[in-house]
């Protein structure tokens, strides 16, 4: 987590630091009004004492509340400012990540993983820093400065509001070594709906093909099945930590103003008013100090989820990219349109034979070379070594006389026209699509985009379309 963090800027953490000097103050503007309390109960048993003292000492009391909100809200504000701009900064980083890393690391992680990552894993660490923050820094100052102002009232009082300290640190402990290894299988999890999700959406016309939507809905019913158990065993668990510490408060409250009861009682006349708004203001103090922990304890419930996808987000932004690009970026030798390939033999990382061995063949401009071969014989995968999807493992692979690691990426892919075995389709129009990665800026103009469409043979058919070359196309889900 504290890794991830570094990703906060000059701005964020300027922010952060007002913050942190506004919950002070907040802080300090809630802790004051128990002693205004106090005031207010020692006027009303004093004899002769005046309203407009009283009322005076009541209108301290609302301003210090009107004061605590503002800050509140101002901090709340600046808080969110800085979880979104974080959360903003990490989801870029990692999409350029995802789109750099080869398909070595694609395979080693996922595609509904690094969804997963991209989104839910960052969206709890917003919330995380959104509410968490907040709450981690308010909590032991408000914890800390309560116990400071009720230390030296009462022996008593300070032992059973330790017992009801001690208690809820002990829940909070167990509860939490029981539940953060369960995040962990929680997050795999997702991972695995939404694997299953997209497997049956990119494949549902194969599915209703072969009337297999029993079994597809019966693979996701038990994915859905163990995620649901775990989250409810999760949720039952944390159910138990906030009912505790509402017992613990109240009885807390009661024990107080049982033991304040004795006290007075056996008090001389003289300071029986005094132990009263003493046990008045202690009751209050007390309550800060429970509250305190309440909110640690909401912390505990944020912490243990948000700290599992940090260290997923850290996986992906930590791995080593396989398919280093090299510095080339202009033409070294008179060949042109050539591809060769000396001696390459490659094989998967995870695999423990070759599945390609030794090829060798040379292709010159204007020729055709066709690769033919029975399914999972490798042909997809030679070619997927001249872009650099892979680079193989032993021997060179040579464009235009070069070897493809020597080429910049950019470079190296203005010089290929690659058309994948399955089209791929983004959101846009037909006219964005066909234009899709042209070298200079992304456009083209319309004349070269009805004749890529022509050479496609698809003229006819476009032009039929509503909106033609700007009719809108959908990213393919099925």
């Amino acid at each position: 987590m504290i890794k991830l963090l570094r990703n906060i800027e000059k701005k964020e953490i300027f922010l952060t630091i007002i913050s942190f000097i506004l919950i002070i103050v907040q802080v300090w503007l809630e802790l004051k009004m128990p002693d205004y309390m106090s005031e207010i109960t020692r006027l009303v048993q004093t004899h002769g004492s005046k309203m407009s003292e009283i009322l005076k000492n009541g209108s301290y009391m609302l301003i210090c509340a009107f004061g605590s909100l503002i800050a509140a809200i101002i901090t709340g504000y600046f808080i969110s400012n800085v979880s979104s701009t974080f959360s903003m900064k990490v989801r870029k980083k990692l999409f350029n990540k995802v789109g750099n890393i080869g398909m070595q690391e694609v395979k080693q992680f996922s595609t509904s993983s690094l969804i997963t990552r991209t989104t839910n894993d960052i969206t709890q660490i917003e919330m995380f820093i959104a509410m968490g923050l907040q709450l981690l820094i308010k909590a032991p100052i408000t914890a800390i400065w309560a116990i400071t102002k009720i230390l030296n009232k009462s022996w008593q009082w300070s032992a059973i509001t330790g017992v009801a300290v001690i208690i809820l640190l002990s829940v909070v402990c167990v509860l939490i070594s029981i539940i953060i290894p369960k995040f962990k299988i929680v997050q795999k999890l997702i991972d695995k709906i939404n694997g299953v999700t997209h497997e049956n959406l990119t494949g549902i016309r194969v599915v209703r093909a072969f009337n297999a939507e029993n079994y597809q809905e019966n693979k996701f019913e038990e994915v859905n099945k163990k995620l649901t158990n775990q989250q409810l065993f999760n949720q039952k668990a944390f159910a138990i930590m906030q009912p505790l510490m509402y017992l613990v408060m109240h009885y807390l409250t009661l024990s107080i103003y049982f033991i304040g009861a004795i006290l007075i009682k056996n008090a001389v006349i003289a300071d029986k008013i005094t132990l009263f708004g003493d046990m008045v203001v202690f009751s209050s103090y007390a309550m800060q100090v429970i509250m305190s922990f309440l909110m640690l304890a909401m912390i505990f419930m944020m912490l243990p989820r948000a700290e599992v996808s940090a260290k997923r987000i850290n996986e992906v932004l930590d791995t080593k990219i396989s398919v280093i690009p090299g510095k080339l970026n202009k033409d070294k030798t008179k060949e042109i349109g050539t591809v060769e390939f000396k001696n390459v033999s490659f094989k998967y990382p995870d695999a423990d034979e070759y599945l390609l061995k030794n090829i060798s063949f040379k292709a010159n401009k204007g020729e055709t070379v066709a690769f033919i071969g029975s399914t999972g014989s490798g042909k997809s995968t030679l070619i997927s070594l001249i872009p650099r999807f892979y680079d193989a493992t032993e021997g060179e692979v040579l464009v235009d006389g070069v070897n493809v690691k020597e080429y910049n990426e950019e470079f190296l892919n203005n010089k290929l026209g690659y058309v994948p075995q399955k089209a791929v389709m983004f959101n846009g129009t037909v006219s964005s699509n066909v234009a899709y990665g042209d070298s200079k800026d992304g456009k083209a103009s319309i004349e070269k985009i009805k004749e890529a469409v022509q050479v496609a043979q698809g003229k006819e058919f476009v032009e039929k379309m509503e909106n033609s070359y700007n009719a809108h196309i959908a990213s393919r889900w099925y």
